[in-house]
C-alpha cells in the first residue's frame, strides 16, 4: 500500500508487483507500469512482471511425470537432500517471461547423473520460482531505482517452508507470509471497504494486514553465489544469445539490502 512495497503472488505462474507511488516508471526491461489502484481520483502506480510458470512446474511433476502424489510432499523432498546435487529445471514450458522475455525458449532439467532422485528434481523444481523471482526483482530495483527491504507473498506456493526460506536467501530480503494466503482477494475486498466508508484510511488497512511468519536471509554467501551461477550456467544453455542472462548475473550481495538507492 506504500512505495516500495512489494508483493509477489505464486499461483500458477508468478507475479510480482512493486509499488513506485504517484511516480509512473518507464521499464528498461519491458516490465508494466501499471494503476495498482485509485482513492479519491488519485492514482498509486506500480511495476509488474509475471513469471511465466511457477506452481504450473509442481503440477507437473505430478501430474506430467507423476514423480509426487500431492503438492504438499514437496516441502518435506526439498529438505531431505542437503542441496540441489547440480540440478537445475528451467520451467520454459511456454517460453521465459519477465525479466527475461524469450517466447522461444524451452523447458530443460540439467545435471543430472545416477546419483540424482526425485528429491532433488523436484527441489530444483522449487528452486526455480526463487532464481527468476530473484531476476525480476533485481530488474524491478534497477527500474524503480530503490531497494526492496521486504517481500510479501501470497497464493498457493506461499505455504511451502522450503520454497520462503530459499526465497529469502536467494533475494537477500525478509519474505514476509500472512496468514491468508489469498492476500489478492482479500486487498480487493479492502478497498473496496475504504471506499464504502468502512475503513477510515490506508494507514488503518495496513493494520488489517496478518502476518504468520518471515524468513530471513541465513545462506552464507559462497553457497548463495554458487547456487546463483548454476542457474546462470543452465540458463546460458536455453537461452545462449540473451543479453539478461549476463546482465543479471552481475547481482552480488555482501549482506542484507542497505537501504540505499541502486546505481
Amino acid at each position: 500500500l506504500t512505495p516500495g512495497m512489494a508483493k509477489s503472488t505464486y499461483g500458477t505462474g508468478c507475479f510480482l508487483m512493486l509499488n513506485t507511488g504517484d511516480k509512473v516508471v518507464k521499464s528498461a526491461h519491458r516490465l508494466v507500469a501499471t494503476t495498482l489502484f485509485r482513492i479519491n481520483g488519485k492514482p498509486t502506480y506500480g511495476l509488474e512482471g509475471s513469471i511465466f510458470i511457477a506452481g504450473a512446474s509442481i503440477h507437473w511433476l505430478k501430474e506430467g511425470l507423476q514423480l509426487i502424489e500431492h503438492e504438499r510432499e514437496t516441502d518435506n523432498l526439498a529438505t531431505a537432500v542437503e542441496d540441489n546435487g547440480g540440478v537445475y529445471l528451467i520451467p520454459a514450458f511456454t517460453g521465459l517471461g519477465a525479466p527475461y522475455w524469450d517466447p522461444q525458449a524451452r523447458g530443460a532439467l540439467l545435471g543430472l547423473t545416477r546419483s540424482t532422485h526425485i528429491a532433488h528434481i523436484v527441489r530444483a523444481a522449487l528452486e526455480a520460482v526463487c532464481y527468476q523471482t530473484r531476476d525480476l526483482l533485481h530488474a524491478m530495483e534497477k527500474d524503480a531505482r530503490r531497494t526492496v527491504q521486504k517481500l510479501r507473498v501470497d497464493g498457493g506456493m506461499a505455504s511451502n517452508s522450503f520454497l520462503q526460506q530459499f526465497l529469502a536467501d536467494m533475494t537477500q530480503t525478509c519474505v514476509d507470509v500472512p496468514v491468508s494466503v489469498e492476500s489478492t482477494s482479500l486487498g480487493a475486498a479492502f478497498l473496496a471497504g475504504l471506499s464504502a466508508g468502512v475503513y477510515p484510511s490506508l494507514d488503518h488497512m495496513n493494520t488489517l494486514w496478518q502476518h504468520r511468519v518471515s524468513r530471513q536471509p541465513n545462506m552464507s554467501e559462497e553457497v548463495r553465489q554458487k547456487n546463483i551461477e548454476g542457474w546462470y550456467d543452465a540458463m546460458k544453455r536455453i537461452t545462449p544469445n540473451h543479453e539478461s542472462v549476463s546482465v543479471h548475473r552481475k547481482r552480488t550481495y555482501s549482506g542484507n539490502y542497505s537501504g540505499k538507492n541502486l546505481d
